[in-house]
């Protein structure tokens, strides 16, 4: 299992659009995905889910991998944060 975590510094969170990058990137890869905020722990291939946990702008999540390409999956979402959430 691989884990990291990421400060959201676009001004409107993680609305509509950037989880559904997130959501549609998660789907690419066979490993479990998994958000985390505030203690909720959500499947990061659910936009459902995903929209539920209500990230705003300076919230802190920890998106989590495991299986086999697990350390691939990772990497690519951290990307996706990186371009359109924050760091």
């Amino acid at each position: 299992m691989k884990s990291q975590t990421f400060t959201i510094t676009a001004e409107s969170g993680v609305h509509a659009r950037p989880a559904t990058l997130l959501v549609n990137k998660a789907g690419q890869f066979q490993s479990d995905v998994n958000i985390n905020y505030k203690g909720k722990n959500v499947n990061l291939k659910s936009i459902m889910g995903v929209m539920s946990l209500g990230i705003p702008k300076g919230g802190e999540i920890e998106i989590s991998t495991e299986g086999n390409d697990e350390d691939e999956a990772l990497e690519a979402l951290a990307g996706v944060v990186k371009e359109h959430l924050g760091e």
